[in-house]
């Protein structure tokens, strides 16, 4: 019979002060940069992507409109989106970095860092924070970030906020089977869901549908 001589649970008690001192240091840091906006997407875009520039020409847009800008805080589209922001904007440019075994380096166009070791901590911050989310093409972590933030907006746990997809040729054929398979073969989800996302290529598209829709959080803030 198998025996784990290393059962991380038996620390779990001692782990909760951990997970409570990143929820503590991420509320206190976080409550400053509303109104924000989030930008999830690969780590591995390289700069000579259109998928990169579209995140800075986002990000660039956004903080001349006066959001501030949340990312994961590593290479690629995080960078992309990070750089957009501090170079075109006076806001705040956020890195989220998450504690990795290959070891994330922070992208160097952050203005305010934090580090999680939780995943869970991390996208807390993401979700709470955030207006709007700008879903660049990504791996298993974007499609992660994504679908939580589709589930929390489905089911109210957070209030509706745009949802953008930016990239037509990477994202149709998942949305696709979202309405064909999920929907209209299996009826898992209704058909309103379908009206939590929008998908384009257009920067200013997904700028202008932000600003339409979190503009009065903006108004509110500033006042």
């Amino acid at each position: 019979m198998f025996e784990q001589t290393n059962d991380f649970r038996s620390n779990d008690p001692w782990r909760m002060f951990r997970i409570m001192a990143e929820f503590v240091e991420g509320f206190e840091e976080m409550a400053k940069i509303c109104p924000a906006v989030s930008i999830f997407g690969s780590a591995r875009t390289s700069p000579e992507s259109k998928y990169y520039q579209w995140a800075e020409e986002c990000a660039g847009l956004l903080a001349e409109a006066r959001f501030n800008i949340i990312t994961g805080g590593g290479p690629g589209i995080m960078e992309a989106a990070n750089k957009g922001a501090k170079e075109r904007g006076k806001g705040i440019s956020v890195g989220l970095n998450i504690d990795l075994p290959f070891e994330q380096q922070p992208n160097p166009y952050i203005t305010k860092e934090l580090t999680f070791r939780y995943f869970f901590c991390r996208k807390v911050m993401f979700s709470k924070y955030s207006c709007a989310i700008i879903v660049m093409p990504g791996g298993f972590g974007t499609l992660d970030e994504m679908f939580e933030n589709l589930t929390l907006v489905q089911t109210r746990k957070i209030p509706a906020m745009p949802i953008i997809f930016m990239g037509t040729d990477y994202w149709k054929g998942l949305l696709d089977w979202v309405k064909e398979i999920m929907l209209e073969k299996e009826h898992n989800i209704s058909a309103e869901d379908l009206d939590l996302y929008t998908l384009t290529d257009d920067p200013q598209v997904a700028v202008d549908t932000i600003i339409r829709t979190c503009g009065a959080r903006l108004n509110t803030v500033e006042s």
